[in-house]
C-alpha cells in the first residue's frame, strides 16, 4: 500500500499546483480592485456616505449572507434564472437546429438572429409588462428574448464548423434523422455551442437583474428588489454588497462554464490535458 501512497502524491501535488496556478491571478486581481476602491475612497472624490469603501461594504456583505432573507432572496433569483435559461435554451436549440436544417429559413431569419443579441434586453421589458402585466411571465419572456439568440447562434457556428471528414463517416455508418443529430452533429458542436450557452447565460442574467429591478412582483423578496430597496433608502453600503453579490454569482457560473469548456476541448484533443 506505501508504494501506490508514494505514487499518488505528484498527483496530488500536480493537482494543488494547477489549483494555485489557477487561482492567485484572480486572488491578486481582487487585492488590485479593492486597493484602488479603497484609494478612491480616500482621494475624497465622492462623500463616504455615497462611496463607502470595502472597510465598510466588506462587513455589510457577511451580514447580508448570513441573514435568512438574503438566502430566501437569491433562492428566489436563482429560480427565476435556471427557469429562464431553460426555457431560452428549449427555443435557442429548436431555433439553431431548425435554421441549420432548413436553407430558406436561414435565409430568412438568420440576420433576425443575430440583430436579436444586438439588442439591450431593458428595450423589451416595457412590451413584456403591456402582454403580461407585473408578472414573472413578463420576466421570462425578455429573458427568454435576451439569452435564446445567442445559444441558437452558438449552436449554428457549431454545426457549420462540423468537419466534412465526419459527416461522411456518419453517412457511411447509416445515421440518419435525429440519430444524424444526436450522435453525430450535436457532440461535434459542442465546443461552440458552450461558448453560446455561456454568452445566453450572460444576456439571461443581465435581462434579469433589469427585470426584477423594473417588474416588482408583490414586493417579493429578491435580488434586484434588495438592490431597489438599498436605492430608496440611499443604503449605498447595502447597495455595493448586493452588486458585489450579483458580480460573484456571474463569476461563478463563468467559472463552470469556463470548467465545461476545458472539459470538452481536451476530450476532443484541442486543449491540454
Amino acid at each position: 500500500m506505501a508504494p501506490q501512497r508514494q505514487s499518488d502524491r505528484p498527483t496530488a501535488a500536480r493537482v494543488a499546483a494547477r489549483v494555485w496556478s489557477a487561482t492567485w491571478p484572480k486572488l491578486a486581481a481582487v487585492a488590485i480592485v479593492l486597493a484602488a476602491w479603497q484609494a478612491v475612497v480616500w482621494s475624497g472624490w465622492r462623500p463616504v456616505y455615497v462611496l463607502p469603501g470595502p472597510d465598510q461594504v466588506l462587513p455589510r456583505l457577511l451580514t447580508e449572507i448570513s441573514s435568512a432573507e438574503f438566502w430566501e432572496a437569491l433562492g428566489v433569483t436563482m429560480r427565476r434564472a435556471l427557469t429562464g435559461f431553460a426555457l431560452a435554451l428549449a427555443v435557442g436549440v429548436a431555433l439553431g437546429l431548425a435554421v441549420t436544417r432548413f436553407k430558406p429559413l436561414r435565409v430568412a431569419i438568420g440576420s433576425l438572429i443575430t440583430g436579436l443579441q444586438t439588442m439591450p434586453s431593458i428595450v423589451w421589458f416595457p412590451f413584456a409588462m403591456l402582454l403580461y402585466g407585473i408578472s414573472e411571465s413578463a420576466i421570462m419572456f425578455v429573458i427568454v428574448l435576451g439569452a435564446a439568440p445567442s445559444i441558437a447562434g452558438g449552436l449554428t457556428s457549431g454545426i457549420d464548423y462540423v468537419s466534412p471528414q465526419l459527416l461522411r463517416a456518419g453517412q457511411a455508418m447509416g445515421l440518419r434523422g435525429v440519430q444524424h443529430y444526436t450522435l453525430l452533429i450535436v457532440p461535434a458542436a459542442l465546443p461552440m455551442f458552450v461558448t453560446g450557452l455561456k454568452q445566453g447565460w450572460a444576456f439571461a442574467w443581465r435581462s434579469l437583474m433589469a427585470g426584477e429591478l423594473l417588474v416588482i412582483i408583490n414586493q417579493q423578496n429578491s435580488i434586484g428588489w434588495a438592490l431597489s430597496q438599498a436605492r430608496q433608502f440611499n443604503d449605498s453600503e447595502g447597495l455595493l454588497a448586493y452588486v458585489l453579490i450579483v458580480l460573484c454569482v456571474g463569476i461563478l457560473i463563468d467559472v463552470f462554464f469556463s470548467w465545461a469548456d476545458r472539459s470538452i476541448r481536451r476530450r476532443w484533443g484541442v486543449a491540454p490535458s
